[in-house]
């Protein structure tokens, strides 16, 4: 009978236990960071427009889409559906809160929610009317929202879904659609309203969307104030063909106004909803500063888009089957506009840095670093 000697069998011996160890402890390892992961990590979950929309408009019939070259050529070397040269200032927020990139929630194959979910779509507004048809209103992404809760529930349990829904974080940008609508459409449903009687309709739409996700178990929100209108490249050939004038002036006040009701409304449930947190970032006086002086930080042109046709690049009109002729700029990163009224990458990353760490701007606002790591 052959014996084998003990020096073998003790190395193998030791080989065994050492493999199991060695497995052991990167289980371990895994086990803890997932662990860490979910304990650490707020979800982020986004409202709002094109500004925001990582490709939900794919999905749906609308002529509203960014899914065709040059779009997404810088950073994803694809179109995405998202309305710029590469990221958006949500993917910039996802990427500092070490969250992976949020899809788009009408993504055929996407049903894990516990980092959170994109609703935006391009074209949206606060206000129901505005784009009907073309996009998913704020009433219709709230829907989807509280589907998403109640999934978290029936995956999770009710008392770790109710813990990662007011952990999270709720993003918005809406109203600018709701505005532009007044001068790009022929429509009359709203020209009975007074600016003011305007702005507080969509004023009052964002308010009652933030109580109903709040309702669900929201805590944190984080808002930017609306873009200037007046001098965006489609602004501008929107007012020398309509108005005869070189900006669309006209639409300021309806912006200006709605920056300051909002502001004063997150105050208002900053007072009455318990455990209610915000952030208002200044993406108005952000986005002007860098069109009146573009050299200052770090571009050449901040009135004319990279992409687009006839004046200022001001046509929407950016690749896709229907442009048959359009111009692409040769250096995108010099350019605040990437099309007709879409920022650019590096302006969405300047935005987010300044927006993420910032000494937060009005009383009673935090910066979006802070809102990710309140409990």
């Amino acid at each position: 009978m052959h014996h084998m000697p003990l020096m073998s069998k003790l190395s193998i011996h030791n080989a065994s236990t050492c493999l199991f160890m060695i497995f052991f402890i990167s289980l371990v390892i895994r086990t803890k960071c997932a662990c860490d992961q979910t304990k650490n990590a707020a979800a982020l979950f986004v409202f709002g427009d094109s500004l925001f929309d990582p490709g939900n408009n794919n999905y749906f019939n609308t002529p509203a889409r960014a899914n065709y070259f040059p779009y997404g050529e810088t950073f994803f070397k694809y179109p995405t559906g998202r309305f710029s040269n590469g990221r958006l200032i949500p993917d910039f927020v996802a990427e500092y809160a070490k969250l992976p990139l949020i899809p788009p929630y009408l993504h055929p194959g996407y049903v894990d929610f516990t980092s959170g979910a994109n609703f935006a779509s391009a074209g949206a507004g606060a206000l129901i009317e505005t784009h009907q048809g073309i996009a998913l209103s704020l009433r219709t992404q709230v829907g989807y929202f509280k589907n998403v809760s109640r999934l978290l529930r029936l995956k999770l349990g009710d008392a770790v879904a109710i813990t990662l829904l007011s952990r999270a974080v709720y993003l918005f940008n809406v109203g600018i659609n709701d505005y532009m609508s007044l001068f790009n459409s022929n429509s009359t449903t709203f020209s009975s309203f007074s600016t003011k009687e305007f702005v507080g309709m969509v004023i009052g739409n964002i308010s009652s969307v933030i109580e109903e996700i709040y309702e669900v178990g929201g805590r944190k929100f984080g808002f930017q104030t609306v873009r200037p209108i007046a001098c965006a490249p489609n602004s501008r050939v929107l007012a020398e063909g309509k108005y005869n004038e070189s900006c669309l002036d006209q639409g300021t006040p309806f912006v200006l106004l709605h920056n300051i009701q909002l502001s004063k409304l997150l105050k208002k449930l900053n007072t009455q909803l318990k455990g209610f947190k915000y952030s208002l970032n200044d993406y108005n006086t952000f986005l002007q500063e860098r069109m009146d002086h573009p050299s200052k930080y770090g571009f050449k042109e901040g009135m004319v888009g990279c992409c687009g046709s006839g004046p200022y690049q001001g046509i929407f009109n950016c690749g896709g089957k229907r442009a048959k002729e359009y111009f692409l700029c040769g250096n995108v990163s010099e350019y605040v506009f990437f099309d007709s009224s879409h920022s650019t990458e590096r302006v969405y990353q300047q935005f987010t840095e300044q927006t993420w760490s910032k000494e937060p701007s009005p009383k009673g606002s935090y910066n979006l670093r802070e809102l990710f790591t309140f409990n």
